[in-house]
């Protein structure tokens, strides 16, 4: 089964702790504090591999979690950084945040990489936090949790041309006929399930990959018939063959096929729908496609390009391919809606932290304070200490005290919970 959809669960590393340690060798004084710094987490990559094909690697795994940083030790020992893990997927991922629906990346070329969630910092020892009044400070932080979030990944295939058209009327025959692809091919609906990829090499040495994309029906822009499934992937092409049963095999009128088809494109995207294309009047060694053809010339010939043609015996099938080609030659390729390398980097004015009032609960957020807490070592009394100076100082005890905070009332900061004394 072609997978090109999936779901996960993605957390970077967590930091390592910082160590307390104080100097004990002889001949030292009052050696002081010692304690080493904890190593970052791993990071999550995502690499795109052209090796590739589907997504159906996450469909058996679904959480993917980065090494943690290694503790620091005494003697002012770092612990050391935990290992990337990267992930491979097929080239024409979009990676999106599954909660926002933000976009994080469009990975379009081999080996194109993303971080998809950062480790944690590791925590600093207690060697960092000696002060002229405090030379010898039992704390030190924990290592920094690293990045969750859970991922949406879509496959969009990258393909130069796109097969459309109604279910039997040829495409797969066609992408038989011309590349090295080998659909299943059968004399009823909806035989082709998934995208077929081939290449058209041509005997000047030019070549285009062609995506046969399976077959699409009135309301396929709402899911009917194979519907959205697959109409993603025509969303890559730069110029779509559009083909239709110019013989009317099954009963129906090829002209109305292709305003149907052509609808559905543009209901789904406005862009997909003014796409070039060219008409592949399919069929044409069948009874009655001659008058059937002339009645599409007399309607689309004045807009589109028409190739009569016959997958079956394979005429008119060479002029079809040079023809795209050429035009392709004419039509830039389609620029990525993320590239990793080149994604300008937009810094927005947001508040350190914001105090939300929910009856005689308070929840304080923003990523500064959340992460001072989560770095705190809370069985620590002179952690907890500096935990308090932190929060006087950024103002939260203020704004606390504004939004109406009473002694005995809970305060949310991340996972951490306090009671509120005056």
């Amino acid at each position: 089964m072609f997978y090109d959809r999936a779901v996960i669960f993605v957390k970077g590393g967590d930091g390592g702790n910082g160590c307390v340690a104080m100097r004990r060798e002889k001949y030292v004084p009052e050696g002081g504090p010692c304690g080493g710094d904890g190593g970052r987490g791993g990071n999550i990559i995502f690499r795109a591999d052209e090796g590739l094909r589907t997504l159906v690697d996450f469909r058996y795994k679904r959480h993917y979690k980065a090494a943690r940083g290694r503790h620091g030790e005494g003697k002012n020992r770092h612990g050391a950084s935990g290992d990337d893990l990267t992930v491979r997927v097929p080239v024409g991922t979009v990676i999106s945040d599954q909660d926002t629906g933000e976009l994080i990346a469009d990975l379009v070329k081999d080996g194109h990489e993303v971080i998809v969630a950062r480790g944690g910092r590791g925590g600093r020892g207690n060697a960092h936090f000696a002060t002229p009044n405090n030379k010898a400070p039992r704390l030190a932080e924990k290592g920094e949790p690293g990045e969750e979030r859970g991922l949406k990944l879509e496959l969009k295939l990258l393909a130069d041309v796109g097969l459309v058209g109604f279910p039997n009327a040829g495409k797969s025959t066609l992408i038989s006929r011309v590349s090295a692809a080998r659909p299943k091919i059968a004399n009823y609906p909806f035989t082709t399930l998934a995208p077929n990829l081939g290449v058209v090499r041509l005997e000047d040495g030019r070549s285009f990959v062609m995506a046969d994309i399976p077959g699409l029906i009135e309301g396929a822009h709402a899911g009917v018939g194979l519907g959205q499934e697959f109409l993603r992937h025509v969303e890559r092409t730069r110029l779509l063959i559009h083909v239709v049963d110019t013989a009317g095999s099954e009963g129906r009128d090829p002209l109305e096929d292709f305003l149907v088809t052509n609808r559905e494109l543009s209901f789904y995207n406005p862009v997909t729908g003014k796409k070039p294309q060219v008409i592949a009047a399919n069929k044409m060694d069948l009874e009655g496609a001659a008058e059937k053809l002339e009645q599409l010339k007399k309607v689309l010939a004045k807009d589109y390009e028409i190739f009569p043609v016959s997958a079956v015996t394979g005429d008119g099938l060479k002029d079809l391919v040079y023809r795209v080609v050429t035009l392709l030659e004419q039509i830039p390729p389609e620029l990525p809606a993320v590239d990793e390398y080149d994604v300008p980097v937009m810094h927005r004015a947001e508040p350190r932290f914001t105090v939300t009032r929910h009856e005689r609960m308070f929840s304080v957020s923003g990523k500064e304070i959340e992460r001072h807490v989560a770095m705190t070592d809370m069985e620590n009394d002179e952690a907890v200490e500096r935990l308090q100076r932190i929060v006087k100082r950024m103002g939260i005890e203020d704004a606390l005290e504004d939004a109406g905070i009473k002694e005995g009332d809970t305060v949310k900061i991340g996972k951490w919970e306090f009671e509120y004394v005056e």
